[in-house]
């Protein structure tokens, strides 16, 4: 059976996460749905992250497996003409090698997080950024993500009910900055727990709205109690920016 792989973007808004669940709408179900309707095939879906409520994707990767072997053109085409009316496109496709999976295959991933302070509701970027209501010091929250770059047990900013086999995860890089008004926060690495992303913002913007010290990031992080971690960040101000992938 040939094996795509497919470059997926959605407005997180409209589902309940990436993952199928009875009764609710989610981009992994719609996903299925779109496949079946062009193709008459009841494939499966798998995808490289595993999004929660409200987060979007601009790079999620999928990758399906076809009983019949289609032009990689012609299946991103027909995709998103049955995605029209959902918040789902696909950008590429690609046939690949038998042996590739998304999840394990992938080397690194990378999340964006978006936050913007100001007053003023926000209008254009409701649900796709976490407002907060007065300035914070992007150079302090910078400087304190950097405490939490390499191998280190992340504990203390995962999940309750997160499923991963060991907290100790590596972080490859962090950076906080502010562009065209708006503070980007790019983090990158192998894998991620469940809500590690959102934990390590709620924890930065407690240091650039000056309620912690820049020192507390890596107190927290020694502490590996949970009970310490700032409140979760919303999820609408999270992406999944993009997944790579071995060149050879």
């Amino acid at each position: 059976m040939p094996r795509y792989k497919l470059v997926i973007e959605y407005d997180g808004t409209p589902y309940v996460g990436w993952q199928i669940q009875k009764e609710h709408t989610s981009v992994q179900g719609q996903l299925v749905k779109a496949f079946r309707a062009f193709s008459n095939e009841e494939v499966k879906v798998f995808g490289a992250g595993r999004t929660d409520t409200g987060v979007h994707a601009i790079g999620q990767a999928i990758h399906v497996d076809m009983e019949k072997d289609w032009d990689p053109f012609k299946i991103m085409s027909a995709l998103n003409h049955m995605l029209k009316s959902d918040a789902i496109a696909a950008l590429d496709c690609q046939k690949i090698a038998d042996d590739f999976d998304v999840r394990f295959s992938a080397v690194k991933r990378h999340y964006l997080y978006r936050t913007i302070t100001r007053r003023a509701p926000l209008v254009l970027e409701k649900n796709r950024a976490w407002q907060v209501y007065r300035p914070l010091d992007v150079g302090k929250m910078d400087e304190a993500a950097q405490q939490l770059i390499g191998e280190h047990d992340f504990t203390a900013f995962r999940s309750s009910h997160c499923q991963a086999l060991s907290p100790i995860k590596t972080i490859d890089e962090i950076k906080v900055f502010e562009k065209d008004g708006i503070i980007e926060s790019h983090i990158s690495a192998r894998s991620f727990m469940h809500h590690q992303v959102r934990s390590i913002m709620g924890c930065l913007k407690m240091v650039g709205d000056g309620e912690w010290p820049v020192s507390a990031i890596a107190q927290v992080l020694s502490s590996c109690d949970r009970t310490r971690c700032a409140p979760l960040a919303p999820s609408h101000g999270l992406y999944l920016r993009q997944v790579d992938y071995p060149t050879t």
